[in-house]
């Protein structure tokens, strides 16, 4: 049960989970609410019968300075991309996905180390912040919504585990952006000793390397890192397939590297 559940049970607002979104009895239960405005959040994709019913219509909160990053992912490929700043976007929904005219946005810089899961969390706070901004500001009739630039238009597609393999041979800073962008999930992976290796936090060693890309390279106790083109990958959390998360003292402490 997530956490809007839970609060909504405790204090006796209604919770709906239809398994499909035109159901008629799902449909009549919403219309019955008579609602002014509609809030989403994380969600499928909706039905024009759902998000039309309001008067003032459906507001999405989106993790991205729309048009950039229209799609399922873009807290990940934001990072993934190397960009140094993201932000929150309220928009009013429409037929196309992510395609619907602004209310407000916020800025939000990205640390050279912050995972996505981290920036998710800073995310989380700032958005409720923009989404009470938001719906006063239609409340009040004081919101000008305006159109997206198409020009400026980028995507981040939907993320699936066979596309996060590490590609060693690219140069370290990308290497590097890849491992946060998908941390902690669905988190990036390699191969060691024929398992499944998720790197899940990892610093850039930027010192040029004497081996091959995708070698690992260990003291067996303190360190532990892998080549890229152009630099190492210094590990700091991992998990090995089967294991649980862990620091890599931790790991090296019980493993025997081959």
């Amino acid at each position: 049960m997530s956490a809007v559940k839970k609060f909504a049970l405790d204090h006796n607002i209604p919770v709906l989970q239809p398994e499909r979104l035109k159901n008629p009895e799902f449909l009549e239960q919403l219309r019955s609410f008579r609602a002014d405005l509609q809030i989403v959040v994380a969600f499928r994709m909706l039905p024009e019968l759902v998000w039309s019913m309001p008067p003032l219509g459906t507001m999405n909160l989106h993790g991205s300075l729309l048009p950039k990053y229209r799609g399922a992912a873009p807290i990940n490929w934001a990072i993934i991309n190397g960009e140094k700043e993201t932000g929150l976007t309220t928009f009013l929904l429409k037929h196309e996905i992510d395609t619907g005219d602004l209310l407000f946005q916020e800025r939000i810089p990205i640390d050279e180390n912050e995972t996505a899961g981290e920036l998710h969390d800073r995310m989380m706070e700032i958005g409720a912040d923009l989404v009470l901004k938001s719906v006063q500001a239609l409340e009040n009739n004081t919101a000008a919504p305006f159109p997206q630039e198409e020009t400026e238009v980028t995507h981040a597609p939907k993320i699936f585990t066979e596309t996060c393999e590490i590609d060693f041979g690219r140069p370290i800073a990308e290497v590097h952006n890849f491992v946060r962008g998908l941390s902690p999930h669905p988190g990036a992976w390699t191969v060691l000793d024929g398992k499944k290796f998720k790197i899940l936090r990892a610093l850039k060693d930027i010192s040029a390397p004497a081996q091959p890309p995708g070698t690992f390279i260990s003291d067996g106790k303190n360190y532990l890192k892998i080549s890229a083109l152009d630099g190492y990958l210094d590990i700091l959390e991992l998990q090995m397939e089967g294991k649980r998360r862990m620091g890599t003292r931790e790991f090296l402490n019980g493993y025997h590297l081959k």
